[in-house]
C-alpha cells in the first residue's frame, strides 16, 4: 500500500468513526444508561430518561449526533513502534477531524485563545489534542478518541494539596466540586479522578479515568474499595439524571494514581456527561481495524 493510499484510508476510518461516536454511544455507557434507568424511581427522572433513550434512538435511526456540542475531539494514541504510519497519523488525525465537522456534520467548537476566533473546523493550536504512548514490540495502533463538550469539563480541576490534607481532604474536594458544577454537566456523570504527586499528570490522568470502560474496577484493591464508596457517596448528593433529581448522580467513579511525591498529593478531576462519547479502534498494520467499545452500533453503521 502507498503512502498515499494508507494515509487516505487512515483518515477515512477515523473520520466515519467520529460519525459514529457522535451519534451513537459506547456499549457499556448504554448498558449502564439502561440499569440505571431500570433502578430510578421518581417520575420526574423516569421521564428524562425515557427522553434520553427517545433521543439516542433519533441520532441513530437518522445519523446525527445526539447531542448539539460535539465537544473538541481528543486522541489517547496507544501505538506500537513498529506501526508502519506512525509519522504519517497526526496529519491523518487532523485532516480527519477537519473532514468530520464538514460530513457529520460537527459543530465547530475551536475558539482561538487571545483571538478569540472560531476556526471554523475543530482544529487549532495543539487542536485536535494527541496524548501519545508508544508501545514497544508490536505494530498495532489502539485509539481512544474522545468529544470533551464544554458542559461536561466545567466541573472539571487540578489542586495540589498539602501532605497533611490527606486523601480524605483531597477527595472531598471532589465531592464538593460535583455538589457544586457537576449539574452543569448533564448527569448522570461519569467521574474520572487523578491521584499524583503534581497537578498536570493528576489532570492527566483524571482524563484517562474517563476512557476505562464502565464495570471495571482499578487493579489496586484499596483504590478499587474507594471508587465504589466515592459512588455511593456521589449517588447520595440526589443530583439525579439531568440535575432534577434522582437516585442515581453518577454513572462510575474511575481512578487512575501514579506514584506521587513525599510531600504533595495531587488530585484531578474530570467528568463525563450521559451522552459520553469515547470510541476505542483498535488498527493493525495492514489497516484492517476494530472498534472496541461500539459492538452493537457498529453492526448497523457502514464503515470503511
Amino acid at each position: 500500500m502507498t503512502k498515499t493510499a494508507a494515509m487516505e484510508r487512515l483518515i477515512t476510518i477515523i473520520e466515519e468513526t467520529a460519525g459514529l461516536s457522535s451519534c451513537c454511544l459506547p456499549d457499556d455507557v448504554v448498558d449502564r444508561l439502561t440499569a440505571l434507568r431500570a433502578k430510578e424511581d421518581s417520575a420526574m427522572g423516569k421521564r428524562i430518561y425515557d427522553a434520553m433513550f427517545t433521543d439516542l434512538n433519533m441520532a441513530e435511526s437518522s445519523r446525527r449526533p445526539c447531542c448539539q456540542d460535539t465537544g473538541v475531539l481528543q486522541f489517547f494514541v496507544r501505538a506500537g513502534v513498529s506501526f508502519p504510519w506512525l509519522a504519517e497519523l497526526e496529519t491523518c488525525l487532523r485532516e480527519a477531524v477537519i473532514r468530520a465537522t464538514a460530513s457529520v456534520p460537527l459543530r465547530p467548537n475551536v475558539v482561538e485563545c487571545f483571538d478569540e476566533k472560531n476556526t471554523g473546523n475543530n482544529t487549532g493550536k495543539h487542536i485536535p489534542w494527541i496524548d501519545w504512548e508508544i508501545v514497544p514490540g508490536t505494530d498495532k495502533l489502539e485509539l481512544f478518541m474522545y468529544m470533551a463538550g464544554g458542559g461536561c469539563s466545567l466541573p472539571g480541576f487540578a489542586r495540589v494539596f498539602m501532605p497533611l490534607d490527606g486523601y480524605e481532604g483531597a477527595l472531598k474536594a471532589v465531592v464538593d466540586q460535583v455538589r457544586s458544577y457537576g449539574v452543569n454537566a448533564c448527569p448522570p456523570l461519569l467521574v474520572g479522578i487523578g491521584l499524583s504527586g503534581q497537578a498536570d499528570t493528576a489532570a492527566k490522568l483524571s482524563k484517562k479515568a474517563l476512557l476505562r470502560f464502565i464495570g471495571t474496577r482499578n487493579s489496586n484493591p484499596k483504590a478499587a474499595a474507594l471508587e465504589e464508596k466515592l459512588e455511593l457517596t456521589l449517588n447520595s448528593i440526589g443530583i439525579g439524571a439531568g440535575g432534577f433529581g434522582g437516585n442515581h448522580s453518577v454513572m462510575a467513579v474511575h481512578i487512575e494514581e501514579a506514584g506521587r511525591h513525599t510531600a504533595a498529593l495531587a488530585v484531578g478531576l474530570s467528568t463525563g456527561c450521559w451522552a459520553h462519547r469515547r470510541v476505542l479502534i483498535e488498527i493493525g498494520a495492514d489497516l484492517n481495524y476494530t472498534i472496541v467499545s461500539h459492538k452493537r452500533a457498529a453492526q448497523q453503521w457502514s464503515l470503511p
